[in-house]
């Protein structure tokens, strides 16, 4: 649902890596556009009611854009459907309540992305905070620069309200930390919603010099308490430049682990130990470090079909959009920001599952 710029990403993972998935059609608002996504795939272009009329479709995946979640998300589950979403779950936090509350209801699976912290450089770095590599975990780190200039260009809805640099960009690097350290109970926010007019600047696009409204925030910052402890600060900024700058690091009493860019899959993943000067690069003994969109698609299916919860959940996902709508309530009203939501953090994915040429099972079966 949804034949935008990453869908491509998504179809051509989820046809080729995924024996647990089988892809038979697509949905656009635009018709053209998914008839040339089915033509491209080998799949057919439905509407939306015959999507949602057809009893052999188990799972839709979204990936229109933010604004249009809750409806589309809404009507799939009335209608039957297990979905997985991109991020975020919805614009409104009302909303995504309802929405959790809707496939409990219903008994249905509600999926959502980001997936990447399934990714082998998260899964690493839970591994090492499980082994008592870093000690104590007392602090963490979270911070992305980027240009929302040259963004708005290519994905217009990150200057629309709740599509900022913390909801479209910032939330990667807080799922990475959610999966490791479980959820937030306290934040204290400070943002930027540089509401203005501005103007395409890429003399080779046809929207060159077109006028345009920016009503996101384009800074965000946090200082934050989980549940279990640990303070954390965050500092997510598109008033920056390209290529992007990442950083998300663990403190602990033995020592100190620093991840790759969450928006990625993989990453080198470094340790540097008490007494010691010099990090290391930690082995991999995880699967899925490419491009792996469509993982949480997959994940989610094996779950269906195993009857438990999946991974990458409709309520670590509610957590973290309740926790950014936190973020902006602490800052309009000058106070601490109780976060009252919570979830189960679940098991990580098994290791070994290297890639799909390693001697034994592949990858995917690291997800049954």
């Amino acid at each position: 649902m949804g034949c935008g710029m990453i869908s491509e990403e998504y179809l051509k993972n989820m046809i080729e890596k995924f024996s647990i998935l089988d892809v038979v059609g697509c949905c656009d608002l635009d018709a053209e556009k998914a008839t040339a996504c089915a033509q491209q795939f080998g799949m057919e272009y439905m509407t939306m009611d015959e999507i949602c009329a057809d009893p052999t479709i188990e799972i839709v995946v979204n990936l229109s854009a933010p604004p249009a979640h809750y409806a589309i998300i809404k009507n799939l589950l009335l209608h039957g459907k297990n979905v997985y979403s991109e991020k975020t779950l919805t614009v409104d936090l009302s909303e995504a309540k309802e929405l959790v509350e809707l496939a409990d209801e219903k008994g249905l699976y509600l999926g959502v992305a980001p997936d990447t912290f399934l990714g082998s450089s998260v899964q690493t770095a839970r591994h090492a905070v499980k082994a008592g590599m870093i000690g104590k975990v007392t602090s963490c780190k979270a911070q992305v620069l980027r240009d929302r200039r040259i963004l708005a260009q290519v994905v217009p809805f990150t200057t629309k309200l709740g599509c900022g640099i913390g909801f479209d960009v910032g939330i990667y690097y807080l799922t990475a930390l959610l999966s490791i350290l479980g959820p937030i109970e306290l934040a204290a926010g400070f943002y930027a919603q540089n509401v203005h007019e501005d103007e395409h600047n890429d003399p080779s696009k046809p929207n060159y010099e077109e006028k345009y409204s920016v009503n996101s925030e384009t800074i965000m910052s946090a200082a934050v308490r989980f549940s279990s402890g640990v303070l954390g600060t965050m500092m997510f900024n598109s008033d920056g430049i390209f290529p992007e700058q990442s950083e998300l690091m663990l403190c602990g009493t033995e020592g100190v682990l620093t991840m790759g860019n969450p928006n990625d899959f993989g990453g080198k993943v470094y340790l540097q130990a008490k007494g010691n000067e010099n990090r290391i690069e930690l082995p991999c003994i995880y699967g899925f470090s490419g491009n792996e969109r469509g993982l949480g698609v997959a994940e989610m299916a094996w779950a269906i079909r195993s009857k438990r919860p999946c991974r990458a959940n409709k309520e670590m996902a509610y957590h973290a959009l309740d926790v950014l709508h936190g973020i902006i309530e602490s800052c309009q009203t000058s106070q601490f920001k109780k976060i009252d939501s919570s979830f189960r953090c679940m098991p990580p994915l098994p290791s070994g599952y290297l890639d799909e040429n390693y001697y034994g099972a592949n990858q995917e079966s690291a997800l049954r």
